[in-house]
C-alpha cells in the first residue's frame, strides 16, 4: 500500500525531497493537505486528514528541512 496520513515520516521525506528549499513553517495546512494529496504514493482518503495528523508531518518535514541547514 501507498503514503497514509500517519506515514508522517516517510511523506516529510518526498515533501522534503520534492522541494528542499521550502520552509515547512511556512505554509498553511491547506496548503500542506494539497501538496501531501497530490504525491504520486499517496493513497489515502483525503477526507481523512486532520488538524494532529498535518502537524505530525510539518514537524518530520521541518526536521528534515533543518538537518539539511546543519550539513550545509
Amino acid at each position: 500500500m501507498g503514503l497514509v496520513w500517519t506515514d508522517a515520516e516517510d511523506i516529510a521525506i518526498e515533501l522534503f525531497e520534492s522541494d528542499p528549499q521550502r520552509d515547512p513553517l511556512k505554509l498553511r495546512f491547506t496548503e500542506l493537505k494539497e501538496l501531501v494529496v497530490a504525491l504520486d504514493g499517496f493513497e489515502d482518503d483525503p477526507g481523512a486528514c486532520s488538524e494532529g495528523k498535518l502537524e505530525a508531518i510539518q514537524m518530520a518535514w521541518l526536521e528534515e528541512y533543518r538537518d539539511r541547514d546543519e550539513l550545509s
